[in-house]
């Protein structure tokens, strides 16, 4: 049986006798994407534009500030996301039930795609860190998973 997300989608896990099993890596579809960049003696300028320099339309962006402690411990059903750190560093730990990964946010120029059904955890912010997000939803909290209990019992967990 396939299990699907409110949406329609497919998340990729089949169940068999009771045993549910990843069939896709989900953090396969993490990646930096470089942002256009242009420098000149004036400085450097940073432009995105939705649907060319990243994978999706943009619907909604926000950002962090004076950040005090961890953010994110969640994932989101429908919600990609490209994160980025246009003053200071941060890190941000993300998992799929199997597998996990760090990565370190401290350029400007660089971002980082997050799909949708990664469990993500942002930590470790600089004083002057500020985290960026554009995602191609608009915010629903409804379809977020708030929980790490409650995401592994979605995913499942490979053995």
């Amino acid at each position: 049986m396939k299990k699907t997300l409110p949406t329609g989608e497919s998340l990729g896990i089949t169940s068999h006798n009771n045993v549910k099993k990843i069939v896709m890596d989900l953090l396969r579809n993490v990646r930096w994407i470089d942002l256009p960049s242009k420098m000149d003696s004036r400085g450097i300028l940073t432009s995105i534009e939705s649907g060319i320099d990243i994978p999706f339309t943009i619907k909604r962006i926000f950002y962090m500030h004076h950040i005090a402690s961890a953010r994110g411990g969640h994932a989101h059903i429908d919600t990609d996301q490209v994160v980025i750190a246009p003053s200071g560093t941060f890190k941000i730990d993300v998992a799929d039930g199997v597998t996990s990964k760090t990565y370190e946010m401290d350029n400007a120029t660089r971002s980082l795609y997050i799909p949708r059904m990664i469990f993500i955890k942002l930590y470790d912010f600089s004083e002057d860190a500020v985290c960026l997000v554009l995602t191609n939803t608009h915010y629903d909290i409804s379809k977020s998973i708030r929980k790490w209990e409650d995401y592994i019992k979605i995913v499942g967990k490979q053995s």
